[in-house]
This record gives structure tokens, sequence and C-alpha cells, in this order.
């Protein structure tokens, strides 16, 4: 039985993978990664994914969130950024602006900021919050 399979050569088939910040952890700095960040504690700084940021319920994020897709269903106190769609989930609560193609607020889900969406929502880089 073969543990490893050669599919080709250069870069492995699978995605990149998922980053957690788990419960009861506190990370002060900036979070780069290329796939999934999912935070359930608190991030105290920019957070940049190439796939998705996960702020689950309970999870906060004081700064900014910039990826392809962010579900919120904790706190962020900082503008959010998302190529593709925005999802903020019933008790979250999002302290900024919102910059998306798509978004889907749940009900109860707060949002204390500007929403631009559609296609040329992106193009303006957000003012610096300076929640931080």
């Amino acid at each position: 039985m073969a543990i490893f399979t050669e599919k080709g050569h250069g870069a492995p088939e699978s995605e990149a993978g998922l980053s957690i910040i788990g419960a009861g952890m506190r990370v002060e700095g900036d979070i780069v990664a290329e796939g999934v960040v999912k935070i359930e504690g608190t991030v105290v700084g920019t957070v940049r994914a190439g796939r998705q940021v996960l702020v689950a319920k309970g999870g906060e994020v004081e700064g900014d969130v910039i990826t392809k897709e962010a579900i919120i269903g904790g706190e962020v106190r900082g503008s959010v950024r998302a190529e593709e769609r925005i999802e903020i989930q019933a008790a979250s609560v999002v302290h900024g602006d919102l910059a998306s193609r798509r978004l889907q607020v749940q009900e109860g889900g707060e949002i204390n900021g500007v929403v631009r969406m559609g296609e040329g929502a992106l193009e303006k880089e957000p003012e610096h919050t300076g929640s931080r």
C-alpha cells in the first residue's frame, strides 16, 4: 500500500491548508495565509487569506479582513473586503466598512459601516479604520 502517490511534477493537487486560531488564543500581528483562516479566538491585526476567512461565533478580529470569501459569525472591528462574497451570520457584529461583489446578511447580523457591493466595489481602497 502506497502512502504517497505521484500525481505529476510541481505543486501538489490539494488546495492550500486550513489555519485555526483556537478559542482562548490571542494573536497580535498580521496573519497571511494562502488557504482558509478560521478564527475562534482573538486576532489583533490584519487577516489576509487567499481563499476564505471564517470568524467563528465567539471569535474576534481587531483589524481588517481581506480575502476571497468572508464568513463572519463573531465580531470584526475593521473593514471586510472579499472578492467574491461576504456572509454576516445571525448574532455577529461588524464595526467597519464592507466591500464585495455579493453580500448575505442573516437576520440578527449587525453592520455598522458603509457597504459597497457589485463589480466596482473593490476598486477603491478603504480608508484605514484606526481601530487598533
